[in-house]
């Protein structure tokens, strides 16, 4: 992970960050108005949420609760979050990757009301529309052609995308994700954008979990731009994405390429790539769309990164010590148990010691999940505190790394205290910016929230302010999507829940802070409390997995 100080490493150019700014200035909510969406939605006509390559082979992955019930694997299911990375590397296999998928990209429940009936997953979703698709880059795995797979929620099974040339050396696992930014834009508009790449961030820390369960690393492989894997995973095959009336529905977009393997053989990929046998054609997500948003189309282009051209990454210059424990729930667990929250206790209080321990784990340490992504640190925590035991209630700043501690001191109203937290652990950092009376607290996270309850009720709230930089656009979502797959399961592990909040105003928060540019803006919001459950909903959980034995 590279410090947020190093120099700029991405060719993106001076028109291209321009159209970047335009988009992020155009997408943010004001108290006057939203974001451009659309004007209604056709609940009956929504985007399909699983995408199939009709005529592909189907192989299916054995079920998680089968697969638990063998002792390697049972073992590290058990291991709670601080115990990761497994000591024990699993063995690359339909197995192995059956567990990695299902707890990071698979079906964990389904929840119905009345006669709807919708599926929840490992990953988090803004307004579980789920835009993300995984697919896997194989060689040299027992039972399985080298190749492109396709990986189906809905089945649990992997579906055979293209062929390669059997080939010699070690067993290569890469995933890669793409974003089916249809799925997102058919209900928030322009700000889609945002969202996708903010789930992007959800599932590689879902992934980075998953392969740490298995003793795998997962790595960013920074070298290769938008258009080599897109080319990689088939995405740039116009004519296998051609079922839907119009393009733009129907296309995925190339997110990111993830190494699950020690060495990372890129050279094969390349080589091997070229001749790759294609096989099935995209199913339609959506047939009859109403909308269309250029502005999209023009960031996405804008935001696309090169091959090459990329340093490798420098160690983080800020020491800490070793995470704080955490209960010994196991991980899998947690992963699988995971739920946004929709309603908060608003009167329940948060033990001290936990929200210290959530806020320790979110900073960024060499290790996992921080790991898996080859930039960052650039983002802090700005705190509106409820109701946390023996901690006055008020607005308070985690700058997560020394260099954005010094950068947000110049740049956060000059009225802020700043004033170090007393018996917190000094190497979080944390810092009292003004204390507030309870109401004002309430209403002011309420009304900076798009008028949620959510933001009011919970015990903290917090948005996430980066150190804006367009020629990072993507890079700065996706961290924060991180951080939040951080908070959800933290939040789990203490007996809370967590909720992502995308839609919230972003200039007049930023006017709360005091901010007269552009260099700090905020991507993402999130907040924790007690859940309250809602009665009317069942909730059945996936056929593939049993709590039971974890």
């Amino acid at each position: 992970m590279t410090n947020a100080s190093d120099p700029k490493t991405e060719p993106v150019s001076a028109t291209a960050q321009q159209t970047i700014r335009d988009y992020h200035q155009r997408t943010k909510h004001r108290f006057e108005a939203y974001a451009p969406g659309p004007g209604t939605l056709d609940w009956d006509a929504q985007p399909a949420p699983f995408r199939h390559f009709e005529s592909a082979e189907s192989l299916p992955l054995p079920a998680l609760k089968t697969v638990a019930g063998k002792p390697a694997f049972a073992t590290a299911l058990r291991l709670p979050l601080h115990d990761l990375p497994a000591a024990a590397t699993q063995p690359p296999g339909l197995e192995a990757l059956s567990v990695l998928l299902q707890l990071s990209l698979g079906i964990t429940a389904w929840k119905s009301y009345g006669p709807d009936r919708w599926a929840v997953r490992a990953n988090p979703s803004s307004g579980n529309l789920h835009p993300v698709e995984g697919y896997l880059l194989l060689r040299g795995i027992p039972g399985m052609a080298d190749g492109v797979y396709h990986y189906c929620p809905d089945s649990h099974a992997l579906e055979c995308r293209a062929t390669f040339e059997t080939s010699t050396g070690s067993a290569q696992v890469f995933i890669g994700l793409s974003s089916v930014i249809w799925r997102e834009a058919w209900k928030y508009g322009e700000r889609a954008f945002r969202y996708c790449e903010l789930d992007t961030g959800h599932a590689v820390g879902t992934l980075r979990y998953a392969a740490a369960l298995l003793g795998w690393p997962l790595t960013e492989q920074r070298s290769v731009g938008t258009a080599t894997l897109a080319h990689w995973l088939g995405l740039d095959r116009s004519e296998d994405f051609a079922g839907g009336r119009q393009p733009y529905t129907e296309q995925e977009e190339a997110e990111i390429l993830l190494s699950l393997s020690p060495q990372p053989d890129l050279e094969w990929l390349h080589r091997i790539c070229a001749t790759a046998q294609w096989h099935g054609k995209a199913s339609v997500i959506d047939a009859y769309p109403m909308y269309r948003w250029p502005a999209i189309e023009e960031v996405a282009t804008a935001s696309r990164l090169p091959d090459g051209g990329v340093r490798p990454a420098a160690a983080l210059t800020d020491p800490l010590p070793a995470m704080m424990p955490g209960p010994d729930i196991a991980a899998a667990g947690l992963i699988l148990q995971r739920r946004s929250a929709q309603r908060f206790d608003p009167h329940h209080v948060m033990p001290r010691q936990d929200f210290f321990a959530m806020l320790d784990a979110t900073l960024p340490r060499e290790q996992l999940p921080w790991d898996a992504l080859a930039t960052g640190p650039r983002i802090a925590l700005v705190l509106f505190v409820h109701r946390v035991q023996d901690m006055q209630p008020g607005l308070y700043l985690l700058p997560r790394s020394a260099h954005l501690a010094t950068l947000l001191n110049t740049k956060l109203d000059e009225r802020f205290l700043h004033q170090p937290v007393a018996d917190a652990p000094p190497h979080l950092g944390l810092q009292l910016l003004t204390p507030a009376p309870p109401a004002d607290l309430h209403r002011a996270a309420r009304s900076l929230n798009c008028h949620q309850d959510i933001a009011s009720n919970s015990c903290f709230a917090l948005g996430m302010l980066a150190e804006y930089d367009p020629a990072n656009y993507r890079d700065l979502f996706r961290e924060a999507g991180l951080i939040g797959q951080v908070l959800y399961l933290h939040a789990e592990a203490h007996g809370l829940r967590g909720t992502g909040i995308g839609c919230y105003f972003d200039d007049p928060f930023h006017e709360l802070l005091g901010l007269q540019d552009d260099s700090l803006q905020s991507v993402y919001h999130f907040t924790v409390g007690l859940a309250l459950d809602d009665s009317r909903i069942e909730t059945t959980l996936s056929d593939n997995i049993r709590l039971t034995t974890l």
